[in-house]
Parts: structure tokens; C-alpha cells; sequence
């Protein structure tokens, strides 16, 4: 039986597995490439860069998120009661309290992200601050909070490198063999050369397919982890009605949230990006559950 703590154990086996997967795929884009090519500094490239970018999306992705959002921090005295509402629910959920960040945005939202407990923060938008009542506030503090006991912060964090590093890597071999490729196969000849232009279909192949697989790979640890917060977060308030009605008001407020980003919008407790309904086949690539089928499940709890 799924238990919270088989769930934290998951998401560090994830953890890992995204490395490997980021690892597999940059070096196999490297050896590719520098095959075609035929050219070793191409792969010692994609090596280095691999596990330079998988070093700093452990140590520093939080700080990456934090400085793409543009969030500031927040001092006790500038918001006394937010402050106070994060640390008793600290204190009720057994963390350690976090740093508090806030975007000047107007659109209502909010994130979790670091490394782990310890280091971890909650960034919330001006906006979620002047529309929400308490309770509401509460209810998205403590769905953030349970983020970060359940170790979902560094996944969906690192996520945001990853990802962004091969969809980067893979635009750059693409035009590199759009235009790099045309000189090889132009000089090339006879049995060499068809297997030249093999591996440039086979590369070209790869790199355009290496951004859907870690998109894949984004959206499915994505959506999950909103149904366990929700219902951590309403066991941890015993009040899921004030999540349930905060979840409503985000989800209605059309006011575009110019920090986010397809990169970063699986870290927000909605879908930032307001006005892209999507429908049909669309619907796979949503970052989040549906807002109502959220709000459904929290509605039927009984605590």
C-alpha cells in the first residue's frame, strides 16, 4: 500500500533516473554528432556539458527558478502574518520553516522549490496575497508545504534544467546539421558516405525527438504529485474547503503571469498560462490535473 513516505522514496528514485535519462540522452547526442561529423571534441562536449548540467540543476536550480521568476524574498517584517501562517503550519507539519519569496505579479500563484527541506521556498504572487482570505492562504501555503515534505521540490525543480538543456541542445545540432551537414554530404562518397548520411538522419531524428521525450517525462511526474499536495495540504489545514475555493479563484483569474514560462509552469499550484485551454490530444501536454476534478476531490474528503 502507497504510503507518504513510499512516495518520498519515489520521487528521489525519479530524482535519479532523470539524471541517468539526462545523462543517455546528451552523450548519445554527442556520439552521434561527433560521428557524422567526424569529430571527438563533439562528444567530449556533450559529456562535460552533461554532468555540468546535471551538477548545477542539483546545487542551483532553485536559484535558477527564483531568478527566472523574478521573486524577491520576503522579510518577517514586511508581511507579519503570512510569516506567522507559514510557521505555525510549519510547526503542524514537522518542517523546518522556509524562505518566503514574493513575485510582483498580479495574477494569483504560487511555488515551492529547493533542494530539500532545509533549504527549501515558497514563492507566492502579490496577487495571491491581495485576493486570497486567510483560510484560502492557508490552504495554498499548506498544499506548498507538502510539496516540500513529500520531496517534490527538488524533482519538478530540476526538471526545469534538464529539460531546458536538451530542448537548448537539441535546437543547436539541429541547425548545426542544417547547415554543417550540407558541406559533409556534398564531399561525401560511396559506402562512407551513405553511412554519413545515415547517421545524420539518425541524429536529426534524436535531436528532434529528445525535447518530447523530457517533455514526456516533465508532464508525468507533473501531474500526480497536485492530487497527493491537495490532499496533504487539506489533511494539514483540516479545512480543505479554504484550498478548494483558492484553487477556484486562481483557476478564474485571467491575468496573464509574465514570469512564467512553458519551462516553469509544472512548479505552480495552477497553470500559469492563462488563456491556452487546450482540447483534444492538446490535453496531454496540460502540466496540471483539471482545476475542477481537483476541487471535486477535495470537496468529497470528510476530516
Amino acid at each position: 500500500m502507497a504510503t507518504l513516505y513510499t512516495h518520498i522514496d519515489s520521487n528521489i528514485r525519479k530524482t535519479w533516473f532523470l539524471f541517468v535519462i539526462f545523462l543517455i540522452v546528451i552523450i548519445g547526442l554527442g556520439w552521434v554528432f561527433s560521428y557524422v561529423f567526424e569529430n571527438q571534441i563533439i562528444l567530449i562536449v556533450a559529456v562535460a556539458f552533461s554532468f555540468l548540467m546535471s551538477f548545477f540543476s542539483y546545487w542551483y536550480s532553485d536559484k535558477i527558478v527564483l531568478a527566472i521568476s523574478k521573486a524577491k524574498p520576503l522579510q518577517k517584517q514586511d508581511n507579519l502574518e503570512l510569516y506567522r501562517i507559514v510557521e505555525n503550519l510549519c510547526i503542524a507539519a514537522g518542517l523546518p520553516m522556509p524562505r518566503i519569496y514574493v513575485l510582483n505579479e498580479s495574477a494569483p500563484n504560487a511555488f515551492a522549490t529547493g533542494r530539500n527541506p532545509e533549504k527549501a521556498v515558497i514563492a507566492i504572487t502579490r496577487g495571491l496575497l491581495e485576493r486570497l482570505d486567510r483560510s484560502e492562504l492557508e490552504g495554498v501555503i499548506a498544499h506548498e508545504l507538502s510539496h516540500i515534505g513529500n520531496r517534490d521540490i527538488l524533482l519538478s525543480t530540476v526538471i526545469v534544467v534538464l529539460v531546458g538543456s536538451i530542448v537548448m541542445l537539441s535546437d543547436f545540432l539541429l541547425r548545426w546539421t542544417i547547415w554543417g551537414g550540407r558541406g559533409r554530404r556534398r564531399s561525401s562518397h560511396g559506402g562512407d558516405g551513405r553511412v554519413q548520411v545515415i547517421m545524420l538522419l539518425v541524429g536529426l531524428i534524436a535531436a528532434i525527438l529528445s525535447p518530447l521525450i523530457a517533455k514526456s517525462i516533465q508532464l508525468a511526474i507533473s501531474r500526480k504529485r497536485e492530487f497527493l499536495a491537495d490532499a496533504s495540504g487539506a489533511l494539514l489545514t483540516r479545512y480543505p474547503e479554504g484550498l478548494a475555493r483558492a484553487l477556484e479563484k486562481i483557476s478564474k483569474d485571467q491575468t496573464m503571469l509574465r514570469a512564467a514560462n512553458k519551462a516553469t509552469a509544472h512548479m505552480y499550484i495552477a497553470s500559469p498560462l492563462k488563456g491556452r485551454q487546450a482540447k483534444g490530444l492538446a490535453k496531454f501536454f496540460l502540466t496540471h490535473p483539471p482545476v475542477e476534478e481537483r476541487v471535486k476531490r477535495l470537496r468529497s474528503m470528510n476530516l
